[in-house]
């Protein structure tokens, strides 16, 4: 199904709204255990990665879509979401904050909505996995914002509550992951209590 600009964009809207109103709660807890190896303002700038790669990409006009949906993306990039680099990026993009990260942030954050709303959907990118449609990479970062965001309510001891069309978009993509991946099976009996995930099993 051709997915719907108006409601993929909404779910970015709130997803980034959302990962806003949560970092400016971080307070003086930036140097505080984030994710794995990154500090909260570590994890904080990896996150801010989703609006900025969507400027980056839009400025690499592809010539031919190579991946035509989100869950496609996600099995393209699999071997590349961890790693050194991907942790030094993280680091990185946290310093690049500054003295006032949730300026920062919001900044970025306003930057890249304006963006999207002048867009159509239809302007073409070059992402990491080949060339995209925005509407079919949007998702992605909208992933990016609600997974990153849950992970940094657990950093803050706040509660993980995604707005629901964000949540829900997200929850597509990882059911389609799932299905397309081979692994609908053993989600399946995790929801439904019968078992737990394999040990260190992960969707991306």
């Amino acid at each position: 199904m051709e997915p719907d600009w108006i409601e993929t964009r909404e779910a970015f809207e709130v997803a980034a709204h959302w990962f806003v109103d949560t970092a400016s709660a971080v307070g003086d807890r930036w140097h505080a255990p984030g994710l794995g190896e990154w500090d909260v303002r570590a994890l904080v700038g990896h996150t801010t990665r989703s609006f900025l790669t969507i400027e980056d990409y839009l400025g690499k006009p592809p010539t031919q879509i190579d991946v035509s949906s989100a869950p496609d993306y996600y099995l393209a990039i699999r071997s590349m979401t961890s790693g050194p680099a991907v942790t030094q990026r993280g680091v990185d993009a946290g310093r690049a904050l500054g003295d006032d990260p949730v300026a920062a942030v919001r900044g970025i954050a306003d930057r890249v909505l304006h963006l999207v709303q002048a867009s159509t959907g239809e302007e073409l990118l070059t992402s990491i996995a080949g060339g995209m449609r925005l509407i079919d990479y949007l998702p992605t970062r909208t992933f990016e914002l609600v997974v990153h965001t849950c992970d940094l309510a657990v950093a803050l001891s706040l509660p993980m509550s995604p707005p629901s069309a964000a949540a829900r978009a997200v929850m597509q993509v990882a059911t389609e992951v799932v299905i397309d991946d081979g692994q609908a099976g053993e989600v399946l009996l995790a929801l439904t209590g019968r078992r737990s995930l394999p040990e260190g099993f992960s969707l991306v």
